[in-house]
């Protein structure tokens, strides 16, 4: 049990380091500029100094790898996000633009971004895309819409460009399995966002806001809570916490093969990992403790209360 124990351990410090290098381009004034020129709106804010995406853009620049698809397609496969809002942004996004134009703006931001903040070509970023990038082509489709729709574009050219394609494919495997692993534990999207934010230590209905659910939703997904005994008085109870923690270990479960198919390079791949992450926060290309910095704060979409 210690041996499984030390895995899942594993697959959740890699995905820490992967965080801030592959998400930043949700956040890289890189980013905003070129979704401005192609008609959506600049970033509405910043929490701390990091600026915060336009949602519509967000939501259209993740969701082309999937086709210029209706809106309802991308909200499905994002899960967490509320439908209703989520639908109607990106069927507005079509309008403007076209998954083409916009996944090419978001690889030229993401890479242009890490350029600005590690240079060029920096140490290590060879040895981390000849990591990555076969363990990244080497995962299953099956069940995980996002990283099949990465694996289909192209790689970049360069280095640091190959290391970040890759990271972003294992991010959002990851997304996928935890999808599969709190759906099936009976949950929906509300009340995962709600266990979440407890689980992380934040106060209810705060981090699970930048979902886009409403008060009234959120309320109905507290008293479902409730009422299984998985939360009281507005934390988490023993159950709950248990519960919460199985779908971690069950979504660890599905990023086995990651850990496999990096072997003995694993601590290698991690360690250029933390250290490419490390200097993207340093320099406000991603949210200094991640997510939660976004609780409370301007992420540009919370729901009409």
């Amino acid at each position: 049990m210690a041996g499984a124990d030390d895995a899942f351990r594993a697959t959740r410090i890699l995905a820490g380091a992967i965080e801030a290098f592959a998400g930043q381009v949700y956040f890289a004034p890189e980013a905003h500029a070129r979704y401005s020129e192609l008609g959506f709106s600049g970033s509405p804010g910043f929490v701390g100094a990091v600026a915060m995406p336009d949602m519509h853009a967000y939501f259209c620049s993740r969701g082309a790898i999937l086709g210029q698809v209706p809106g309802q397609v991308v909200a499905s496969a994002f899960a967490v996000f509320n439908p209703a809002v989520v639908a109607p942004a990106v069927d507005h996004g079509w309008s403007l633009t076209t998954a083409g134009a916009i996944l090419t703006a978001r690889d030229e931001a993401g890479i242009g971004q890490l350029r600005r903040i590690l240079g060029d070509n920096p140490d290590g970023a060879e040895e981390l895309a000849s990591l990555l990038l076969p363990v990244s082509e080497s995962l299953p489709v099956a069940g995980h819409p996002l990283y099949a729709g990465l694996r289909s574009a192209p790689i970049p050219d360069d280095p640091l460009g190959v290391a970040w394609r890759s990271a972003d494919r294992l991010r959002e495997f990851r997304g996928d399995a935890h999808t599969a692993a709190w759906t099936t534990a009976g949950l929906g999207a509300v009340e995962i966002g709600l266990l979440t934010e407890l689980f992380w230590g934040l106060p209810l209905k705060t981090y699970v806001r930048t979902r886009a659910w409403s008060d009234a939703e959120l309320d109905a997904g507290i008293a479902d809570l409730e009422s299984r005994g998985l939360i009281a008085d507005g934390a988490l109870t023993r159950r709950g916490r248990q519960e919460r923690e199985a779908i971690e270990v069950r979504t660890d479960e599905q990023c086995a093969p990651i850990l496999r198919a990096l072997g003995d390079e694993f601590d290698t791949a991690l360690a250029h990992l933390q250290r490419f992450s490390a200097a993207v926060r340093e320099a406000h290309g991603y949210p200094a403790a991640g997510p939660h910095d976004l609780a409370g704060g301007n992420s540009g979409l919370h729901a009409e209360k």
